[in-house]
């Protein structure tokens, strides 16, 4: 039996040190990571940037689209006004009557 245990101590150390030289350190990790984080980082802001630049963009649509709804009653109410003043000057045409200067 001790013959067994002596060939399994050194099959148990030489897969444990097989096992354990596949581990990456932390150093090795961040300087493989660093890249990527910073190129993250970079894309992060620039979202952030573009964002600000979306919704700056949406404000002032928004702004633009309030002006132009009330541009466009203002010419409603302008168009009711000619309306009436057209037909006024069509009557005073039927009757004969020259518009007034």
């Amino acid at each position: 039996m001790s013959h067994s245990v002596s060939k399994l101590v050194p099959a148990v150390l030489l897969i444990g040190a097989v096992g354990l030289g596949g581990c990456a350190s932390k150093s090795f990790v961040r300087e493989q990571i660093a890249p990527v984080s910073q190129r993250v980082d970079a894309l992060e802001s620039r979202l952030q940037e573009t964002d600000g630049t979306a919704k700056a963009a949406l404000a002032e649509a928004q702004a633009a689209s309030g002006l132009a709804q009330q541009h466009g009653q203002r010419l409603d109410q302008l168009n009711g006004r000619v309306d009436g003043v057209e037909q006024r000057l069509q009557a005073q045409e039927k009757r004969g009557k020259s518009p007034r200067n």
